[in-house]
């Protein structure tokens, strides 16, 4: 599942290209079509596919930002103002193309579900392989109110103490470490891949309660969350199944990582153990994590 830094570097990718160009339709596969007619929330959520159209086509995109895991873009007609928020599931990507041929990928060019036309002769097309994703076409993020409680972003000034105060609360403490590092109440963006890698650098078992963890090596996990985002950012993400750039490129970060898939410990030698945890398969040294 894409995380934050691969997130921040898909919104990276299309900002340019679709930063106040209007959208002159909008296409749907016939894989989304053939779900609205069966009662599915296919990609397409929370609005049937006349009214996604009716509150898309026409208007101009106004912004384009990351928030968490969310892809936000601020859409404007005339005095109306709408959000599409798009969430990349398991395995979404946008891609900007002239013509869906152009899409280097070909399990991407074959799983496109959602094309926006744009009057600068750009097309913005959402792929998703597995069709895990969602597009909501929003009058506001009222709509919405999951959106609302999400944690502050982790590079903001009040991320840290929102996750100190939070994980204190009574109903976290027989939880798994883990499950309050992949919380987006908790953390904005942090997921399985850079969870099970910060826990490493701070010597933390993934399935260590809360109430077993100290203060100090809460707040040392929340900046080995930091450290492993911002490296996660700055070696364009994690490409080890399905993430792709807008561009059909991979990142490097898949390079660095010391446990998630690894087969030993780049520290001890000790082979890499395997758990499931919070319903996600965490990946742990054994000999370097207590």
């Amino acid at each position: 599942m894409p995380e934050l830094p691969e997130v921040e570097h898909v919104k990276r990718g299309i900002e340019p290209y679709i930063l106040n160009a209007t959208i002159k339709s909008v296409t749907f596969s016939s894989k989304v079509i053939e779900g609205k007619q069966h009662g599915k929330e296919t990609i397409i959520k929370g609005i049937n596919l006349d009214g996604f159209r009716l509150n898309s086509e026409g208007y101009a995109i106004q912004s384009v930002e990351r928030r968490s895991k969310y892809i936000v873009f601020t859409i404007q007609k005339n005095q109306t103002q709408r959000i599409i928020l798009s969430h990349l599931g398991m395995a979404g990507g946008f891609f900007i193309v002239d013509k869906l041929s152009d899409i280097s990928t070909p399990n991407y060019r074959k799983h496109w579900h959602v094309v926006f036309h744009l009057d600068n002769g750009k097309q913005l097309v959402y792929s998703d392989i597995r069709r895990f994703g969602e597009l909501r076409n929003l009058a506001s993020f009222q709509d919405y109110p999951a959106f609302l409680d999400i944690a502050p972003e982790p590079f903001n000034d009040d991320a840290l103490n929102h996750f100190l105060n939070r994980i204190k609360l009574k109903k976290y403490q027989n939880k798994p470490i883990k499950q309050m590092l992949i919380d987006h109440k908790m953390i904005a963006g942090c997921g399985n891949i850079y969870a099970c890698e910060a826990l490493f650098r701070a010597g933390v078992l993934p399935d260590r309660k809360v109430k077993q963890t100290s203060d100090q090596e809460r707040q040392m996990l929340f900046y080995y969350v930091q450290e492993v985002l911002k490296e996660g950012i700055n070696n364009g993400g994690t490409s080890i199944s399905d993430y792709r750039h807008a561009d059909g490129k991979t990142g490097q970060m898949q390079l660095h990582l010391n446990v998630y898939k690894q087969k030993t410990c780049n520290v001890c030698g000790h082979d890499i153990e395997q758990k499931v945890v919070a319903t996600r398969n965490s990946h742990f040294c054994p000999h370097c994590q207590k």
